[in-house]
């Protein structure tokens, strides 16, 4: 059976899977369609936020990064996971306590402010916009490379699937369906990383595997430092970045992890206030699955792709242009790989040289999924590594349309707009708002503004700016007031907007960039870390702007008080 017969058949069968549990789990109330009835068990929980956060970012493009970048982007694991730990002591339970269906909701009732609810709504979709922008990039390449069609088409085919299964569904069927999409993925990220593992250190263990021997008796990561650098680039394990740009690019994606609605929103999910800690704990446990995989997937995927263009060693001959495999043939046909021989001799030449690279485009993101194909695995595992990129991809992207949809439909048009909405015209305006989101988002990923992991690192800075300040502030102090919360999360949403603006410069032209990562604006700062700059600012406007303006008032104090006392943590706060 050939590869792409193979591929659609696994891509098929998990399609099929995701949409029978949508169809099983139709959303049937407005309960069902934001928080799944809150009956769902904490270890379902945790499995769902694990794919739910284990993104397109995560799956495809964070071993990419880590290929090309090396130590530097160490700090996407730190920050990532690092984050998981804030939210579950810090958010999730207090949260599940209040009782309410969404962020902007629980904003709007603790500063009792309907504009404080809809400032929450804009944060809740930059934010989530952005981050689906980097979803629909890997839904893209995922397409396109296991149906050998262009970027754009399988960019285009991946938002019809999304569509069809994310609207019908909303949480209790995106919620099951990603309990399923979770099973897929891990079992297709680790399966071909044993593999690989076992094939160039003969350790079974990938973790484990980047640090034993190679056949030349020399470590795979010292292997991988001395070749990278021979080729003229950067030393693999060595610091080039500054301290402070990496400490607040670790900060920002920590602070932006506890702040993001769409992960937030799975703790409003489970019965009791108790589960929703634990559902952090067993979502942290499920990650870390991945998590401690991809940095050997990133330096594996590297050496196995300097070993095809050098296959007899970097003195050698290269590998000729006629002769190349071919997992680089199809992934030339989508656009993301370019191969030019510039001087004429028939032979490809990779080097930090841009004058004479001859592989003058290599996207990131296609790295964990040509991986398997590089290294001649079995063509089974190849078509489950497709498949577990698919899943992640369309999990995450499912979630964030849900909290986008919610925010529109529930906190916008049933909080503030038209209250006496019914709630079959609340759930019509939910699925209406995810679909134009989906559009949305689809068309802007035809021209991301980076890599996955760049895109959704960026919305996490935005999350970390506006969102996750008013958070802390709304469960811990009693004396942030509406004014003081409103303009806190405008100045720190605005700051950091404008300083992507500046920086990436691909908000106002796609495709642009008016400053590089090597020419930040504000000292080391670059854009992606930039949110955690934006978090200060939120905080010390909000305290400056209530410590001038009149007192929070008794009955939010108390409202306060009783959310975060852990008196009655099994139950919710009923208001």
């Amino acid at each position: 059976m050939d590869q792409f017969t193979l591929n659609l058949i696994f891509v098929g069968a998990t399609f099929a899977l995701y949409i029978g549990i949508a169809i099983w789990a139709r959303a049937g109330s407005t309960s069902e369609f934001y928080a799944a009835g809150r009956g769902v068990h904490p270890i379902l929980n945790g499995m769902a936020t694990g794919a739910d956060w284990m993104s397109a970012a995560s799956f495809l493009s964070m071993a990419g990064i880590i290929a090309f970048g090396g130590y530097d982007t160490s700090a996407y694991l730190m920050g990532w996971t690092g984050g998981y730990v804030l939210l579950a002591m810090l958010l999730a339970p207090y949260l599940r306590k209040f009782g309410k269906f969404t962020v902007p909701e629980f904003i709007g009732d603790r500063f009792y402010s309907k504009g404080a609810r809809m400032v929450a709504v804009i944060c809740l979709i930059v934010a989530s916009v952005t981050y689906v922008i980097g979803q629909m990039k890997g839904v893209g390449v995922a397409f396109s490379g296991f149906l050998n069609m262009s970027y754009s088409g399988g960019l285009w085919l991946g938002a019809a699937i999304v569509a069809m299964y994310a609207v019908l569904g909303g949480m209790k069927g995106i919620t099951y369906t990603q309990v399923a999409q979770y099973v897929v993925l891990i079992t297709a990220y680790t399966i071909p990383a044993i593999f690989i593992s076992l094939q160039l250190t003969g350790n079974p263990i990938p973790a484990l595997g980047l640090f034993a021997d190679t056949t030349s008796g020399v470590p795979l990561l010292e292997q991988l430092d001395k070749v990278v650098q021979e080729l003229g680039f950067r030393s693999y394990t060595a610091q080039s970045d500054t301290t402070l740009n990496i400490f607040l690019f670790t900060l920002s994606l920590m602070i932006g992890t506890a702040g993001l609605p769409h992960v937030i929103v799975r703790f409003f999910t489970v019965p009791k206030v108790s589960d929703a800690r634990w559902s952090a704990g067993w979502a942290l446990v499920f990650i870390a699955l991945l998590y401690l995989t991809a940095p050997a997937v990133g330096a594996m995927a590297r050496m196995n792709f300097i070993n095809t263009i050098y296959p007899n060693g970097l003195t050698g001959e290269t590998l000729a242009v006629d002769e190349q495999p071919n997992w680089m043939l199809n992934w030339e046909r989508t656009g993301l790989l370019q191969i030019e021989d510039k001087n004429g001799d028939g032979h490809i030449l990779y080097s930090a040289d841009k004058e004479t690279n001859e592989v003058v485009k290599l996207d990131r993101d296609i790295m964990v999924l040509a991986n398997p194909e590089i290294a001649n695995l079995p063509s089974w595992v190849i078509a489950l590594v497709v498949a577990g990129g698919l899943a992640a991809a369309l999990s995450t992207a499912a979630g964030l349309l849900m909290a986008i949809s919610s925010a529109v439909s529930h906190d916008l048009i049933k909080g503030m707009l038209n209250p006496g909405i019914s709630e079959k015209g609340e759930l019509m305006a939910a699925r209406i708002s995810m679909l134009v989101s989906i559009l949305l988002a689809t068309w802007l990923g035809l021209n991301p503004p980076g890599f996955a992991a760049q895109t959704v690192a960026l919305a996490f800075g935005l999350a970390a700016a506006s969102i996750f300040p008013a958070l802390m502030m709304g469960i811990f102090s009693t004396r942030v007031n509406n004014k003081g919360a409103v303009a806190g999360m405008l100045a720190g949403l605005i700051v950091t907007l404008v300083y992507i603006f500046l920086h990436k410069g691909w908000f106002f032209v796609p495709g642009t960039n008016s400053f590089t990562d090597a020419d930040p604006l504000l000292f080391s700062i670059k854009s992606t870390s930039f949110g955690a700059v934006g978090a200060l600012v939120n905080f010390a406007v909000a305290y400056v702007i209530s410590s001038m303006t009149e007192d929070t008032p008794a009955e939010i104090k108390a409202l306060v008080e009783s959310v975060r006392v852990p008196r009655g943590a099994g139950g919710a706060v009923d208001h």
